[in-house]
């Protein structure tokens, strides 16, 4: 008896060789013991809240360990802050001086965890000292629910949301554990009227959710990490391949990210449904998008509008002239770069798709003159997605020297002779490539008329379609849990 209860202790505690994540199966263990009790309580607002609050920050306790009460913290000091700056009768300096106070405490939290090192790395490189690292540990998901605390609380100072009356519900919105993590970042006043509605899912909706978490289950698990062992190849040893298999290697990891992240997303906003919550949707085929502006229309929706309406919009956004116009979105595209990683090659990153940004709003009354046709629209798409993935390089290789040596190899090593051993050697690889590529170019609406299939589907083919997919899996799994590449976010 004693050996089972130390077992059972083992299994709940913390392992920070194994987070708990969405592809593991532990979480799905026990997500399949919460929603019988989620259901039951679900007439019952008061106690719902509190059972989801505590699944959620026992599901951040697996994740991260002891940070859950960085978290909890966080959470306090936020919702104190948004009911004394909205007592009435405070005066705008006063309700400014709690928002900074909000603002530094969840900002300077995200600073030290996220950007302490390299702050002193780069003063270390200034006046040539002799530099050791600080042993920081980053917090799961710190950048995701910093943005969303951040939103919250402008939001309450700007009066375009009521602080919650009580601290569970704004904890329920802060970490509801199926976007707490990685995302999509959720907004107060998108989120916070669905918590006091309590909406029972519909069957529709329970199944749409289904349907969204074997989707994501697919892109995840069965291809992005599957195609990520050649795709680490390259990247891990920079250089050592020929210019083709390093281009295939900058191709595969394109589409493993968004295969990885979005796959990541649609199991967040699965789960979500089928609990009666409708998050909003992260991506839309965003390799459709024929210019740089199209695709963050389309790719990390939920940060990009973030971006958009808390550092873009405040900057001035469009309304201080074309120069100042460009600015703010070069400026925007630093903070969105700084935001995915405490290093250069991210500012690097943020700063050319600012770049791409600010020419292509400069060349639009050119472009518009352009007529519209086939070829014209396959060459816009060829360069957006050319930029895209020569981008991506800086953003997946260890150090700048990496990037540049991996994109030397593609200019200067290029050769087809290698495409028949390629083939012969990678041929699972390039099917998955492939099937990756045709499903972004079939039209939008047939992903929705697939829903809609599974949907209205006998439940025994609901199951088949489920027993394929864990089959699958499990034919195509590497020896260990491959993390979410936003995991570190």
């Amino acid at each position: 008896m004693d050996a089972v209860l130390q077992n059972i202790v083992s299994l709940l505690s913390y392992d920070a060789s194994a987070p708990m994540l969405f592809s593991s199966g532990l979480f799905w263990v026990l997500f399949i013991m919460f929603m019988p009790l989620y259901g039951m309580l679900r007439k019952r607002l008061w106690q719902m809240v509190v059972f989801v609050v505590a699944f959620s920050l026992f599901f951040y306790y697996k994740s991260s360990g002891g940070f859950v009460i960085v978290l909890a913290a966080t959470s306090l000091i936020d919702w104190a802050l948004s009911h004394i700056m909205s007592e009435p009768g405070r005066t705008r300096l006063f309700r400014r001086l709690c928002l900074a106070f909000s603002l530094s405490c969840s900002l300077g939290i995200l600073a030290y965890f996220k950007y302490a090192n390299f702050f002193l790395w780069n003063f270390n490189a200034m006046v040539a000292g002799n530099f050791r690292p600080l042993d920081i540990i980053l917090p799961v998901g710190v950048s995701f629910y910093t943005f969303q605390s951040v939103s919250y609380i402008v939001d309450v100072y700007k009066k375009r949301v009521k602080p919650t009356a009580t601290w569970l519900e704004y904890a329920f919105f802060l970490t509801f554990f199926p976007a707490l993590v990685a995302g999509p970042i959720v907004r107060a006043d998108y989120f916070l009227p669905q918590i006091r509605e309590n909406r029972h899912a519909t069957r529709t909706e329970i199944y749409s959710g289904l349907w969204l978490i074997i989707l994501g289950i697919i892109k995840k698990a069965i291809i992005a990490d599957y195609i990520a062992q050649y795709n680490d190849l390259i990247f891990q040893s920079p250089g050592a391949y020929s210019g083709f298999e390093t281009m295939m290697g900058i191709i595969g990891y394109t589409m493993q990210i968004y295969c990885d992240f979005s796959g990541y997303s649609d199991m967040a906003i699965g789960i979500a449904l089928i609990m009666g919550f409708r998050l909003a949707p992260n991506f839309r085929f965003p390799y459709k998008s024929r210019n740089l502006s199209e695709f963050w229309h389309r790719w990390h929706i939920s940060l990009s509008t973030w971006l958009r309406d808390y550092v873009y919009i405040p900057l001035g956004g469009n309304r201080k002239g074309t120069a100042r116009t460009y600015l703010n979105n070069f400026a925007t595209m630093l903070v969105g770069g700084l935001w995915h990683g405490a290093a250069w090659k991210f500012v690097f990153w943020g700063a050319m798709h600012g770049a791409g940004l600010a020419v292509h709003k400069a060349s639009r009354p050119v472009l518009s003159r352009i007529p519209d046709t086939f070829p014209v629209r396959v060459f816009s798409w060829l360069l957006t997605m050319s930029f895209v993935a020569v981008l991506w390089v800086f953003f997946r290789a260890d150090s700048w020297s990496d990037s540049v040596i991996i994109l030397r190899s593609v200019a200067n090593g290029f050769s087809f002779d290698c495409v028949p051993s390629f083939v012969a050697a990678r041929t699972v690889w390039l099917i998955f490539m492939i099937v990756i590529i045709t499903v972004h170019a079939l039209p939008e609406k047939i992903s929705g008329k697939a829903c809609e299939w599974f949907v209205g589907s006998p439940w025994l083919v609901k199951l088949l379609v489920f027993v394929i997919v864990v089959q699958l899996v499990l034919e195509f799994r590497g020896e260990s849990v491959a993390p979410f590449i936003y995991f570190r976010f």
